[in-house]
Order: structure tokens, then sequence, then C-alpha cells
């Protein structure tokens, strides 16, 4: 993914939005409490209202993730996920630690919490991933294909395919309004460890990608 690179002295200019955040967190960190209702009305006169709730929204759907891996080498059931920021890590894990079942899986990044679960019990065709008070579904293009999948939230469209018919290592979403996404192995053959190239439009919901992620990483380790 191309670096994106920002002058520290550009971003929290006081005529950037985040520069007028940090500027209301110095105030109330030197006000302690007194003035910060003033601040916070200072800062919505200067950029808007409507500007803010957008600003917000951007940095909670702005999530570009980067990887991901097993936990440990000879378990399939736990996973590690990866952001562009290196201290900030997710995880992925069936939801019966004790269980060899695999059709009900937890997970967490930050703030974004939820679960992913096979729809129906003997069918693997259609998947359901809940978080950010959204339903996700992913469901086969054509029944019991599992290399092209389309994946949805009612709204947007995401249609996700193996990059090549009948290699595993490579998958990708490349759509013209959406965005690009690609996930491919670190080594050929070994589903273990997946780079990914996340180049989605930003006001995608995570669980959307999770959604991706997740259809990629399950259909392509061993059964």
């Amino acid at each position: 993914m191309p670096t994106k690179t920002v002058r520290e002295g550009d971003l929290f200019s006081s005529h950037t939005t985040a520069g007028l955040i940090f500027e209301l967190c110095k105030e109330r960190e030197v006000n302690n409490s007194g003035t910060e209702n003033q601040s916070i009305s200072m800062l919505v006169r200067k950029i808007g209202l409507p500007f803010l709730f957008v600003f917000f929204s951007a940095s909670l759907y702005g999530q570009y993730l980067a990887g991901l891996a097993t936990v440990w080498n000879d378990k399939l059931d736990e996973w590690e996920l990866y952001t562009e920021d290196e201290d900030e890590q997710g995880e992925l894990r069936t939801k019966w630690s004790l269980s060899t079942e695999r059709t009900e899986w937890d997970y967490r990044l930050g703030d974004e919490v939820g679960s992913i679960r096979q729809k129906w019990r003997n069918n693997p065709n259609q998947w359901e991933v809940r978080g950010s008070n959204e339903i996700v579904t992913a469901q086969t293009v054509w029944n019991n294909d599992f290399r092209e999948w389309r994946i949805s939230d009612g709204e947007n469209q995401l249609k996700l395919r193996r990059k090549y018919s009948n290699v595993i290592d490579e998958w990708e979403v490349d759509s013209k309004d959406l965005g690009f996404f690609e996930m491919f192995t670190q080594w050929e053959g070994d589903p273990r460890e997946w780079s990914i190239t996340d180049e989605l439009d930003e006001g995608l919901s995570f669980p959307m990608k999770m959604a991706v992620v997740f259809i990629v990483m399950y259909h392509s380790i061993p059964k």
C-alpha cells in the first residue's frame, strides 16, 4: 500500500481539523474543567457541527488493515489482525475454544467488536458478520463454488474472488466505486500468514472489511 506522508507541521496546523482538535485538547488540559464547554463551543463555531460529525465518523471507519496471521503455528482457530498502526492489533478466534467447530467466530479490533457465523448449519455458502449495529452477509456467487463471493451490507456490495481460479494464495476485490482490496499469503501455499492491501472506500464499515478477511482466511485453510 502506498505510504501516506504528511508533515507534522501541516497536520497540526491551526488551519486543519486535526490542528483544531489538538488545540482543544491542550485547552482542556490547561483549564482542566473550568472552560471546557466554552472550548467545545468555539471548536464547533470554527469548523461547523456537521463537519465535526463527519470528521469523527471518518476516524471510526477509516481503519486500514495490513495483515492477518495465526497466533500459533499449529492452530488455525486463533488469529491476529494487523493495521497500518503497528501498535494496534486485533484478534479473530473461534467462539468455542475447546471445540473443533469453526462455524462461529468472534473478532475485536480497538472499539470494533463483533461476531461471524455460518448462517445455516450444513451450508457453508452463506455467512453473517455482525458488528457496529449492522449485519453483513457473504454469499457465494454460485452454489458450492467458494472461489467467488458477494459481500453486502444491504446498501453496498463487494465482489470477492480468487485472483487465479485454482490458487488459494491471492484474493481481491476490485470495485470502480468502492475501491481495491487484496490479500495474499506471505509464503506460497501457506495460509497461516497474509498481507493485505486495503484501499477500500473509508466509508465502508469495519464489518464489511471483516467479512472479506474472514471469507479469504476460512476458505483457504484446510478443513
